[in-house]
This record gives structure tokens, sequence and C-alpha cells, in this order.
């Protein structure tokens, strides 16, 4: 059963279409990522979906009706905090679950869920403004948490923040979907979206590229591999020439290696580094790389994810 639905969804800004033409069905009780690189149009997306930004065209629906009869059903964490630096954290989410006017001994104990949820129960009396970036994300969280959503969105959640935290962040998400919240993630970082979610789509220049579970994307390119070439100069290689190659469909380069996705039988590797050698470059180590969401993303966009 879908909870969540898009119906050809678009959003113009003036004469630029930011999303156009989305089509998504979510399950209930997933965890669906929704993965792109900045600007792909997912932020735009999460807004239509939340309500927030109404659509040029197209529509959203929660258990089967427009969006706008129950946006109550919904917890937003956006990428930018929406907090108030000045209130504690028991304060903000006072705050948030007033507005959804909930009160009493069930917003006290709703608080006291949220904040145990996130790791913030000891820290309750302490005003926003003194939290490090990682607390700061799980207290957006918390607020987000507060009136007890059926559907979680969350926005980029661990940009900018510690190792540790996003850990935290991600246990946490797990944990949510466990206790029977589906959960719609955006996300540009591949190993977030592959580590998390159940069903993925993938999203560039404002469309839908594909979408899946991590199976049936991945069997997208089982025709194709993956050569991760550790080279003594990436300066010097020639990408667009390597690319010529038959069989090449994409290639991008690193501070170390330069990374080729290729067709799995054909037999270029000769050629590859022959390439290579001819600018003066040595190939110090070849691996072959599993098949990955990037892999999906390479082969679909002949691209690397944008940051």
């Amino acid at each position: 059963m879908f909870i969540v639905e898009t119906e050809d969804l678009v959003k113009r800004f003036g004469q630029h279409t930011a999303v156009d033409g989305v089509n998504l069905g979510i399950e209930e009780g997933k965890i669906f990522g929704l993965l792109g690189p900045n600007g792909a149009g997912k932020s735009t997306t999460i807004n239509m979906i939340c309500g927030l930004v109404s659509p040029s065209s197209g529509e959203v629906t929660l258990l089967g009706e427009n969006i706008e009869k129950n946006k109550s059903r919904m917890g937003y964490v956006p990428q930018n905090y929406a907090l108030y630096n000045d209130f504690t954290a028991y304060e903000n989410l006072a705050f948030f679950g007033r507005l959804y006017k909930i009160s009493g001994s069930a917003l006290k104990q709703n608080i006291n869920d949220a904040l145990e949820f996130t790791g913030l129960l000891d820290v309750k009396n302490k005003k926003a403004k003194t939290f490090s970036g990682g607390m700061l994300r799980r207290l957006n969280i918390a607020c987000a948490l507060v009136h007890k959503p059926l559907v979680m969105i969350m926005d980029e959640p661990t940009v900018g923040i510690d190792p540790q935290s996003r850990n935290h962040i991600m246990d946490s998400i797990k944990k949510l979907n466990e206790n029977g919240v589906t959960v719609i993630y955006t996300s540009h970082y591949m190993e977030e979206i592959e580590a998390l979610c159940d069903q993925i789509a993938i999203m560039d220049y404002g469309k839908i590229i594909t979408q899946g579970s991590k199976k049936e994307l991945k069997d997208l390119v089982t025709d194709k591999v993956t050569l991760d070439i550790v080279v003594n100069d990436q300066s010097k290689v020639d990408l667009n020439k390597i690319k010529e190659i038959a069989g090449v469909s994409s290639v991008f380069s690193n501070d170390r290696s330069v990374q080729i996705t290729s067709e799995k039988d054909t037999d270029n590797l000769n050629e590859i580094l022959g390439c290579l050698l001819a600018n003066g470059v040595r190939a110090t180590n070849i691996g072959y790389k599993e098949v990955t969401l990037e892999t999906v993303f390479l082969s679909l966009t002949g691209g690397k994810l944008r940051d």
C-alpha cells in the first residue's frame, strides 16, 4: 500500500522548472530514499509533499487524500535548523507541540519521549544556542517527532555534522522505522541511502531517473563493471580520450584514482592502460568495485554525482 503518492508533480519558478513531472509511490512502513545531487529538485519535491509549497501542477496524496487534509500526520526535518536559539530544548519542543494542539500531560509525555529518543533528555533545560551542530540536528529531529507523526520526512539531516552524530542520527532513523514510522529520506550521500533505504528513487535535473529497491536498481547495471585505477599522476590523465574507448560509458577521477564504468563483456583494459601510458601515467593498482548506487548513477547519467 502506498502511504504517500505524487502524480505528475511539477514546480516552476519563473522560467525555471525545478521539478518536472515527478511520480512517486512510497510504501507504508518503509524507508524511502530520494537520492540526487544538490540542485536536483529533492528539497522542492519534499516541500510539495509536506504541503509547504504548492505545485504548479500535479497532486500529492497521503492515505489516499490530498495532502492538505493530512499535513498534521507528517513530521518534517528541514535542511536548515527550525529552532529558537534562546529557547531551551524543552521549550522548543513545547512550542512545536502546541502548534499541533497538544497540551497538558500528553504534551509533557511527548516531549520527554522525543528528547529521550534523540538522546537529549539530560540537556533538556539548556538553550539551543549552546548546542553543537550534531545536537542541533538531533533537536531538529525531536521537534519533528513531538506530535508522533505517521510519516517522517528528513531533508539532508546529516549535512555538516561530525561522524559520531551522523551515526547516531542514522541509528535513530532505523529505530524510528522499526517503531512503525514511514520515513522519507533525502540525501546526496549515496552511502547513507544505501545503508538505510528499502526503496530508492534517483533524481537529477528535476526528473526521476529511476526508482525501485536496491536490488532492482543494481540489476539495471549487471552488464557493467567499474574499474578503480590508482595512478601516479592524476593531473596527466586524459579523461575524454578514455571515454572514447569502446565499451566505456563514464569516467571520472579523484585525488588518487580514475574510476571507469564499462561494459562487462568488452575487453578494453589494455587499451585503457595504453591510453594512460601514452600520457606518461603509470597505474599503481587496479581493482574492480562492487556494484553500488554510485555505479547505477554513473551508468544512467554518464557523470559523477554532483555535490
